[in-house]
């Protein structure tokens, strides 16, 4: 299993997104239904970057700080 952190660009705005997946392709998918589920009305995602993933072991984790974007 990894722990992934990705960033969703929704109107010019970045919005992270942590999954728990077994495999890329897996994970980018759950981005999808995390937005859909978060959202009523699903907006336009200009963008879905991985930005960080970590294998999961005795555990895994991220700091998420309000100023750190790769945009």
């Amino acid at each position: 299993m990894n722990l992934y952190r990705f960033e969703v660009t929704i109107n010019e705005e970045p919005i992270h997104v942590i999954i728990v997946a077994d495999s890329d392709e897996q994970a980018f998918q759950l981005v999808d239904i995390e937005l859909e589920k978060h959202y009523l009305k699903m907006p336009a995602v200009d963008d879905i970057s991985l930005y960080e993933k970590k294998k999961i072991k005795n555990g895994a984790g991220f700091v998420l700080a309000e100023f750190e974007t790769i945009l």
